[in-house]
């Protein structure tokens, strides 16, 4: 309630609901909401979420309780009301659902997919092979982000890499399975990182977290000891323990059913990688590399298990083939590299290792989820990705990265301004076109084939220029310049060029694409490898090496753009749900929210346009078979079934809501409606009558249970009782409980208790009374009449004063129950009953006031 409360105070939960749409209306209401901590603030479906840089404290399982079952707007806006429409919706309607959470580095994408894991969790099935999955889900997340997450400038926790995790559901909505596929791991950081920037968490981890005993066999030593480590010159985060997190990714991989031989091989890779890149070299009176130092070289043979001499050829030399396939002309020669090429042979063969590692873990990581090979029905997609990134100095990597955001932008222009739009037309419904910016202009610049694209001339120039890298980057620079000298989004500079994209201009250098977008390693280290004694690290490269290559080795370029457009027809098969996150600040501080920077982010993210098509269009469209399916309970004539026109039963279920004109409108195959309240009301009115009849089945069986029961009570009961102790018959009708001697139809006592007319008669029935001596002669025996004449005790003697001995038992003050009686000891220890010493033939008389 406090939220609710917060929530109302500080800006509108929903962009929609602003008094005025502008820019500044939007950023405002993102500032004020922010300084309260409310992080969290809708564009109808499309969730807005801004890195608060501290634990809220808001993502608990009290949190989770609370969203659970409730229908979006119910509640003030969170991951989980996303989290529960999307889940919701998979188990009405079986249909796919996908997350889809983008922004820039450092925005809290991450974060973000993990609440959604976590809460689908929490509220599906909880049997054991249930567990099992939940439990795998949940705890893949801290190894992949181990082996695929780093430190960056902008973010401490910011992924380097891609994945789309789909988690599969059974009929009956409870997590049965899950696949996870991975894009475009970024390998570079493996042997270069930017000052301030550390290399993947898992390295720091391994030195801080390893015991003894490891570090000893791995070779160990401080971070900055290790080249691949040192030139970030950063080795500890803020908050981030990295032996804790080690212990973290140990548990992981037992979770995933890693053995123990498996995770040693595992870090002796790791650390292999490390000795690797200590590996130094010199030149010789020739030219030609040479080991500066023999020593480190063996540290990263004995770890790989290869021969010394064989790792050695393979880094200094390179074997070259020429002459036609399969020609008697055929040669081979054996290479010398110079000291730069010796470095680029060890840094491939670096990366090559561990990227072929971490594509092993995912697999591992998916035959964990498919363990029981369980059937499923549905799936939801949560995709976190790489965000946007603008460095001072922008590579390969960042074009690649920027492209897949370029993507994912367009996919969200296509559903929810593009398409809507378009379909409002083509169902012949009243609408207001909005003008915005489509970026396909920019993918076609990027992934085009016609004209060619940047990754096509990429292609292009190193499939057929055999230089060196100066002069292949050169040369792609002139051809990109001749193709695209007029282009609106692009334009050359000295040694680079820039693109225009959605979220601003980028200036990338050319110096390196080509080289790193060939993306092959020499057949000589892959030989190497596959000469190694250690299995796993021989399964790592399963190349087939022999015999001359048939077809063009696949680029990096064009394997993320393939990736990319997989990636497209996966989102575009499920219904979308969209997650945008918001960097506030560079700081990474809480409460510091710099207008400049999210005002950049809301133009770029089309947040204001969003909010103008949610205004005007309809929060709801279905086909009308689908929407009698779902609401036909809300209308008698549709309940058991509609034969006749879709559309009428639709209007049917329409009017018989009395939902205002001007909430829907009726287009050629489907049914709009307009505002999601008027939805929710729908919702409303069919969970209540499922409640209702719920009620009265409940109501039914259980009264019949009672019926039941109480059967069975007075079975047992006259089965305890048959042939023994019965009712008196002259009681039967008595006019009162307790009249044993029919007071009323006796005229001289009546007579005689004239005084006590206006009291009513409680119990009346004869007793005897014995003298001091216990004589019970008839001449000594006197009756007595026994009245409560205490009013103020009435209520006390009505709870406290049991007469029902008398009734059952004729003389209850026998001899030798006297004492024991209540009866005799309530009227010896309290002075409101009197003893009125008359011959009296009825015997005994209790009264109550009336």
């Amino acid at each position: 309630m406090a939220t609710k409360k917060k929530a109302v105070k500080a800006g509108v939960d929903d962009l929609v609901l602003l008094a005025k749409v502008t820019e500044d209306q939007i950023l405002e209401n993102l500032k004020v909401r922010y300084a309260s901590d409310l992080i969290y603030t809708n564009i109808g479906p499309v969730l807005i979420s801004v890195n608060p840089f501290k634990n809220l404290g808001i993502s608990g399982e009290e949190y989770v309780e609370m969203y659970r079952g409730k229908i979006a707007h119910e509640l003030p806006p969170h991951v989980f009301a996303l989290a529960e429409q999307a889940y919701r919706s998979m188990k009405d309607y079986h249909e796919n659902q996908c997350v889809i959470i983008s922004g820039e580095s450092g925005a809290g994408k991450t974060e973000a997919s993990k609440l959604i894991m976590q809460y689908i969790s929490s509220v599906s099935g909880k049997s054991e092979k249930v567990e099992y999955v939940k439990h795998v889900i949940l705890e893949s997340n801290p190894l992949l982000e181990a082996f695929g997450n780093a430190k960056t400038l902008r973010n401490n926790n910011s992924s380097r890499f891609g994945k789309y995790f789909e988690i599969q559901f059974d009929k009956a909505g409870d997590p049965v399975g899950g696949r996870i596929t991975n894009y475009l791991l970024e390998k570079s950081r493996v042997c270069f990182q930017t000052p301030g920037e550390r290399n993947f968490h898992i390295f720091y981890q391994l030195l801080a977290g390893a015991s003894e005993q490891e570090k000893a066999n791995y070779a160990l030593s401080s971070p900055d000891y290790y080249f691949y480590l040192n030139q970030g010159a950063c080795y500890t985060v803020d908050g981030m323990n990295d032996a804790q997190e080690y212990a973290d990714v140990r548990n992981a991989m037992n979770v995933i059913g890693m053995s123990p031989q498996e995770q040693d091989d595992v870090f002796r890779l790791v650390a292999s990688v490390l000795h690797l890149g200590n590996v130094t070299f010199t030149e010789d009176k020739a030219g030609n590399a040479q080991i500066a130092d023999p020593e480190t070289l063996t540290y990263a043979s004995t770890l790989l298990q290869v021969p010394e001499q064989s790792l050695s050829g393979a880094i200094l030399s390179r074997v070259v083939n020429t002459g036609g396939a399969g020609g008697a002309r055929r040669s081979t020669y054996n290479v010398p590299q110079n000291v730069e090429q010796a470095c680029v042979a060890r840094d491939a063969l670096a990366k090559s290792i561990y990227d072929r590692m971490f594509s092993w873990l995912v697999v591992r990581v998916n035959t964990a989820l498919q363990l029981h090979k369980a059937p499923f029905q549905n799936v939801i997609g949560i995709l976190d990705i790489f965000g946007f990134e603008i460095f001072e100095k922008n590579g390969f990597e960042q074009f690649c990265i920027n492209f897949v955001n370029e993507k994912l932008q367009q996919f969200f222009i296509e559903k929810t301004l593009k398409e809507e739009q378009e379909e409002y037309v083509r169902e012949g419904i009243k609408w207001e076109p909005i003008k915005y910016f489509n970026n396909q202009i920019v993918c076609d610049l990027i992934e085009g084939k016609a004209p060619p694209g940047i990754f096509s001339l990429l292609d292009d120039i190193c499939y057929t220029i055999h230089a060196q890298s100066a002069g292949t980057d050169l040369k792609f620079m002139e051809k990109m310049s001749g193709t695209y000298g007029s282009h609106l989004h692009w334009k050359a500079m000295t040694g680079a060029f820039a693109v225009k994209h959605y979220a601003g201009e980028v200036t990338y250098e050319a110096e390196g694409f080509t080289d790193k977008n060939k993306d092959n390693l020499f057949s000589d280290l892959i030989e190497t490898m596959q000469c190694s004694s250690n299995q796993f690290l021989i399964e790592l490269f399963p190349d087939d090496t022999g015999g001359a290559q048939k077809k063009r080795p696949t680029t990096a370029g064009f394997k993320i753009k393939t990736s990319a457009t997989e990636l497209m027809k996966t989102l575009a098969a499920c219904t979308p749900h969209y997650i945008r996150c918001i960097k506030p600040n560079e700081t990474k501080k809480p409460r510091d929210f710099e207008d400049k920077r999210v005002r950049h982010q809301v133009q770029y993210l089309g947040l204001l346009e969003n909010v103008r098509v949610r205004r005007a269009g309809f929060c709801y469209r279905g086909a009308f078979d689908r929407f009698i399916h779902r609401y036909k309970k809300l209308s008698q004539k549709t309940y058991k079934g509609w034969g006749g026109d879709p559309k009428e039963g639709a209007l049917v279920i329409l009017n018989e809501v009395q939902m205002a004109n001007d909430q829907y409108q009726m287009g050629v195959s489907k049914v709009f409606i307009r505002h999601p309240e008027t939805l929710f009301s729908l919702e409303e009115r069919l969970e209540k009558m499922d409640y209702d009849a719920i009620v009265r089945i409940q109501k039914s069986f259980r009264s019949w249970k009672a019926k039941r029961h109480a059967l069975e009570q007075r079975a047992w009961a006259a089965d305890l009782l048959r042939n023994k102790k019965e009712r008196r018959r002259a009681s039967v009708d008595v006019k009162f409980t307790g009249d044993k001697i029919d007071l009323e139809n006796n005229a001289a006592l009546m007579e005689i208790m004239a005084e006590y007319k206006k009291e009513r008669v409680l119990f009346a029935d004869k007793v005897k009374k014995y003298d001091r001596r216990a004589m019970s002669h008839s001449n000594r025996c006197r009756n007595i009449n026994l009245l409560p004449i205490d009013y103020p005790l009435r209520a006390r003697l009505r709870g406290r004063l049991t007469l029902r001995g008398l009734a059952l038992r004729r003389n209850p003050w026998a001899f030798g129950e006297r004492a024991s009686h209540p009866l005799y000891r309530y009227s010896c220890q309290h002075s409101h009953f009197r003893y009125l010493h008359r011959r009296l033939p009825f015997g005994f008389i209790g009264l109550r006031n009336a």
